[in-house]
């Protein structure tokens, strides 16, 4: 009977060694993979950015160009995120109602954009903008140098972006759309509620979770732009549309100034972490707070 006893918990220890030694087996080579190509790089980049201390990081708050690009990234994300948003809203909205025909082959239309390769679509905006012979220019019998002025490389810019990622966030709110039960509306429409009444008094709170998640997602998108403003303007007419990761690759792979642009790297990490905590603690709190009431 003791040696049952003493037999079973060494038994135990036996088999929790051997599925954690099978866990492994399994979880290893991708824990590898990771360690490897992911945080070894970070750590890295990291180290290499404080060279000499923080004088890096010094001579970004220094650096015109720099500040340049972030006040473009904060127009576009000021501009561009809350009219895309309120687009694909909008959008979310129409798509949701049962009168439409052909719903299905809307939405993926619409969700098209958001699978097109980031380089063919801009260079394909690129040729629609063309100042002569641009299919723009022609369409509104204007001449317009799109890509050459500061002021309208900046709406190209912000066009172009909307278009892209317009149907990628409606899809994204349809989905949180219908999460609301129809009752709700027939509750609204016997209260004496019109659309638009019940649009802004029932769907728009309880939508406000997939909104927050839409904005925190595009201002991270808008602080990594890189393929659309290289390939449309390569960040000019004189630094008009350069962003951070764009002036990022200027210095790491133009002028190999590695340390410098891991500084850039991680000041944008910093300013992602700081936006989007912002975002969620004032847009999530007021949402938590509506719940708890």
């Amino acid at each position: 009977m003791s040696s049952v006893a003493v037999d079973v918990p060494r038994t135990r220890r036996r088999y929790g060694r051997r599925r954690r030694t099978v866990g492994w087996v399994f979880a290893g080579p991708a824990a590898a993979l990771l360690a490897l190509f992911f945080a070894y790089p970070l750590a890295a980049s990291l180290l290499q950015s404080l060279e000499g201390g923080f004088g890096n990081y010094a001579r970004l708050v220094r650096d015109p160009s720099f500040l340049r690009s972030l006040g473009n990234a904060g127009l576009i994300l000021v501009v561009q995120v809350p009219v895309m948003i309120g687009l694909a809203t909008v959008l979310a909205y129409v798509l949701n109602q049962s009168w439409l025909k052909f719903r299905a082959t809307l939405r993926v239309a619409y969700f098209l954009p958001a699978v097109t390769t980031l380089v063919a679509y801009a260079v394909v905006f690129r040729v629609l903008l063309r100042t002569e012979g641009g299919a723009v220019n022609q369409f509104l019998g204007l001449q317009v140098d799109w890509l050459n002025d500061p002021f309208w490389a900046r709406v190209a810019l912000i066009a172009s972006l909307t278009w892209r990622w317009v149907g990628y966030n409606a899809v994204i709110l349809l989905a949180g759309l219908q999460g609301i039960g129809r009752e709700q509306y027939e509750a609204a429409a016997i209260d004496g509620a019109g659309p638009l009444t019940a649009f802004r008094r029932v769907i728009l709170p309880q939508l406000r979770p997939v909104v927050v998640f839409c904005s925190i997602t595009s201002t991270i998108g808008t602080l990594q732009l890189f393929d659309e403003p290289l390939v449309l303007t390569g960040g000019g007419p004189g630094d008009a549309t350069l962003t951070p990761i764009l002036y990022l690759y200027q210095v790491g792979f133009k002028q190999f100034d590695f340390g410098y642009a891991a500084a850039i790297a991680w000041a944008v990490v910093a300013l992602i972490g700081a936006l989007s905590w912002l975002q969620f603690r004032y847009f999530g709190s007021r949402t938590s707070g509506k719940e708890r009431a």
